[in-house]
């Protein structure tokens, strides 16, 4: 959204990519209304508060950036189409018959849900919008619900923008119901857990909550539970003795081959619980490998891509290649050009940028279970930080569901990797900045 700027304003160049970055490197500004964030995480239905915005400072206070970060439209329509592209390429059999051929074996179990929350990471490179990886039980989209709506308004847009906003949240809603409907059809939805090892101690565990309430607020019981809590006695899953009937998967383990997640992967094989994300779409979209066939433009052409997918994969995902024993020497000598990366990672745990390996970590690399991608440095976002200005790292995470982008949200950090770690970093809203000639946009 962009919006008219009645006091504070910056000239802009006509080309909207290039007014992005202008924006992104001229407006050192504080966006977010605090009093606004804290009512958005707070309000509750039926309990005294939802999340504590005190707590959540306390104990996470580089979660929620206080700036926002400008993308151009051109750019979020470049990651909406590529977007498109796979969704059509993870419906194609030969697609399904190669990424299931290295993906663990319940993989293969074929249930009706598609799997909520699919995030599509982006960095912003200097021929455009880079994918750097899919994730299937992506976190932060009600967080960033919320902190949309706490973007300070400068114009007579801000309550259609409000509006806007709160629609974001309704679709998550629209997007379990589907789901369950998928899988169950007219049948009534009762009780949705939220599941993850450990809950309470969960760096995003403010998002459980938030999640919770959005449930109960349309109607449905909800808990969060951690996976050893759950029963299945062959007829049905319950938590406490009640029945569960659909789960909301935020575990990391991603086959669910952990001991403590045996009930619930019992239950999902044997279809007595909808399961969301689950296991056949992280084979589907998230393995690393599929970063592989994705940039190999030869075998996609052999399967039915068309020429103009074909280019629109080629110039939007950064060459992808599996790190094989026998290629170790060539992957050393040039490991400043690649990122290296695990197959089945997630969180940017393990990974390493080429410049930064030692040879003792490349020699665990060489053995296998990893991916090089062709090096994209992120765009910068500048900031203040205590009163300095610092330019920061982004990324652009795109919420998506079923090939559909339904929200676009920004990650500021400093070091390798994306982190919470950083001051003045975390999640920010992000605006778009329209393809319409020249003008002066809102700071």
């Amino acid at each position: 959204m962009s919006i008219p700027c009645p006091d504070q304003s910056i000239p802009l160049p006509a080309d909207c990519r290039d007014a992005a970055a202008v924006l992104n490197r001229g407006c050192a500004c504080i966006s977010v209304d605090h009093t606004a964030l804290r009512h958005a995480l707070e309000e509750g239905v039926g309990r005294e508060s939802v999340v504590s915005y005190s707590d959540l400072l306390k104990t996470r206070p580089h979660l929620l950036s206080d700036t926002k970060v400008y993308v151009a439209e051109a750019h979020l329509q470049n990651m909406a189409d590529l977007i498109s592209v796979i969704q059509r390429i993870s419906e194609l059999p030969a697609w399904r018959e190669r990424v299931l051929s290295y993906a663990p074996p319940i993989a293969r179990h074929t249930p009706k849900a598609e799997g909520v929350f699919l995030g599509f990471d982006f960095h912003l490179g200097a021929t455009g919008p880079q994918l750097i990886e899919i994730n299937t039980n992506a976190g932060g989209g009600m967080l960033n619900a919320k902190l949309l709506r706490a973007q300070r308004a400068c114009c007579d847009g801000g309550e259609a923008m409000f509006s806007e906003q709160m629609m974001i949240e309704s679709d998550f809603m629209a997007m379990f119901r589907e789901e369950w409907r998928l899988a169950r059809g007219s049948t009534p939805l009762g009780c949705i857990a939220i599941v993850d090892e450990s809950p309470a101690t969960q760096y995003l565990q403010p998002e459980f909550e938030l999640v919770r309430q959005l449930f109960e607020s349309s109607g449905f019981t909800a808990v969060i539970v951690d996976p050893g809590e759950l029963s299945f006695d062959g007829q049905r899953l319950t938590f406490g003795g009640k029945p569960v009937d659909l789960v909301y998967n935020r575990l990391t383990d991603f086959s669910l081959d952990d001991e403590r997640n045996q009930a619930l992967r019992a239950a999902y094989l044997a279809d007595t619980v909808v399961l969301t994300p689950h296991p056949r779409a992280h084979a589907l979209y998230a393995d690393k490998r599929n970063l592989v066939a994705l940039t190999d433009e030869a075998w996609l052409q052999a399967i039915g891509v068309s020429e103009v997918d074909c280019k629109l994969l080629k110039s939007g995902i950064p060459l992808t290649k599996e790190v094989l024993p026998e290629d170790g020497k060539s992957f050393w000598t040039n490991r400043k050009k690649w990122f290296f990366k695990p197959t089945s990672g997630y969180g940017s745990k393990a990974a390493y940028r080429g410049e930064k390996l030692t040879r003792r970590v490349f020699n665990e690399i060489s053995h296998g279970g990893y991916v090089a991608q062709a090096l994209v440095s992120p765009s910068e976002r500048r900031l203040l930080v205590d009163g300095v200005e610092q330019d920061l790292k982004l990324d652009l995470r795109n919420y998506v569901y079923h090939g559909r982008v339904q929200l676009v949200s920004a990650r500021l950090y400093q070091g390798q990797t994306t982190n919470f770690r950083t001051p003045g970093g975390g999640f920010a809203a992000v605006f778009s900045v329209p393809c319409q000639g020249g003008g002066r946009v809102c700071t």
